[in-house]
């Protein structure tokens, strides 16, 4: 399949693509449950395909199974948004308390887009695609729902490879596509830690077993003891963002317990295991040495994305040819964002792709970036992105070399 024909087909529909973002931007739905979603793609999407939906979440698998024999392609789409209250100037922005700050109504929309280029073209395709449109990936650990559920198993085989776009309000100049090989965003989740001691008057810190100095030790130094435990050229990031002690109101109470929470984020699978190792270490030699109990978990975390080295070649050699060498930028280094997706990379292979979108006129590096409320996405990328991924898909799934 030609891949600049793909692009020049995808850009005579780019105002039907159009359409469906501004649509959904008005309806955003927060988490797994995302039923006016998932009824606005389904409307978008009949008759090309066969549908699966989820069944402990608003998920859709659509196969569209190609003329010839052969593997099956996986291509994904996330539909949740954020609980973010919106302060755009667009015609079509929410008020209901969501909004589509990360782009993903754009997403869905390539998704559909990508879907009916690849269902026209069918009878060039030796094997079957799979377009999920995934929710909960904002923190609801939706791919691993989806992928529990067997949703990357519809057409019968395990997909040899799963892509995704990810549009950029900011950041990257539009319509430049990028990846890297490797890591390419890192594990994000939470690091709660809650330290038990024992009250008393404040007169007195003898008499009682105060929480919150083992609490401010083990806060101040632990990226210092991670420092000395893990290699330096493997970065962690350990960044506090509440503590809860005591009471505002008073000054002379010792209270019983003392707590904060952290942003956890690695970019190797190993330092994922190993960090846990080690924070568990410091903080049961803070413990000891105070007298006190101290409680952590780790939670709400994302897998290490990692391309898949021939995966991102193949997604480079594909941009290059068809849009121009200037329209690919081979990222330094990784992103300390995550993503669901990489659940699906780590289970499929694959890989994933990012896209600017910034709004004309504006400067990609000052702009409002994702998941500001003021955030605003050019979707004139529409029609590139879903052309992208059907190209990926048909350069799996064309005629096989004689």
């Amino acid at each position: 399949m030609d891949h600049k024909a793909l692009v020049a087909e995808a850009a005579s529909y780019l105002e039907t693509l159009q359409g469906i973002p501004r649509d959904l931007h008005q309806i955003p739905e927060f988490a797994l449950e995302l039923p006016k979603t998932q009824e606005r793609i389904l409307g978008s999407i009949k008759g090309i395909g066969e549908i699966t939906l989820g069944k402990g979440l608003n998920s859709i698998a659509l196969l569209i199974k190609g003329a010839h024999p052969g593997p099956t392609v996986l291509l994904r789409a996330d539909m949740d948004a954020l609980a973010v209250q919106e302060d755009t100037s667009e015609d079509f922005k929410s008020t209901n308390g969501y909004m589509h700050a990360c782009g993903h109504d754009l997403h869905m929309a390539m998704g559909i887009g990508a879907a009916h280029l690849i269902a026209t073209h069918k009878d060039k395709l030796h094997g079957d695609v799979v377009v999920w449109f995934q929710p909960g990936e904002e923190g609801h650990d939706g791919a691993g729902v989806m992928l529990a559920e067997g949703a990357h198993m519809v057409s019968g085989k395990k997909p040899i490879a799963a892509y995704g776009i990810h549009v950029f309000s900011a950041m990257l100049p539009n319509r430049v596509f990028a990846s890297r090989p490797g890591a390419m965003m890192a594990s994000a989740g939470d690091l709660i830690v809650k330290v038990h001691g024992a009250g008393g008057h404040g007169s007195s810190p003898w008499m009682s077993n105060d929480p919150i100095t083992p609490l401010v030790e083990a806060i101040s130094g632990l990226q210092t003891f991670l420092n000395k435990k893990l290699n330096a050229f493997d970065p962690v990031i350990i960044n506090v963002g509440w503590l809860e002690a005591g009471d505002t109101h008073t000054t002379n109470v010792i209270p019983e317990t003392a707590a904060f929470g952290a942003t956890v984020r690695t970019f190797s699978r190993e330092h994922f295991a190993k960090v846990r190792v080690v924070v568990a270490e410091y903080l049961d030699g803070i413990a000891k040495s105070y007298g006190v109990k101290i409680e952590h978990e780790f939670s709400n975390s994302t897998k290490v994305l990692i391309n898949e080295v021939d995966a991102v070649a193949r997604v480079e050699r594909i941009v290059k040819e068809t849009f121009g060498a200037q329209r690919y930028f081979d990222m330094p280094t990784p992103m300390a964002g995550g993503e669901d997706m990489a659940s699906i990379i780590e289970e499929l292979g694959g890989a994933f792709v990012f896209l600017g979108a910034h709004k004309p006129g504006v400067d990609f590096m000052t702009a409002p970036v994702n998941h500001s409320n003021k955030a605003e996405f050019d979707d004139t990328v529409l029609a590139d992105g879903a052309a992208l991924l059907a190209a990926l898909a048909f350069d799996h799934l064309g005629e096989p070399a004689a």
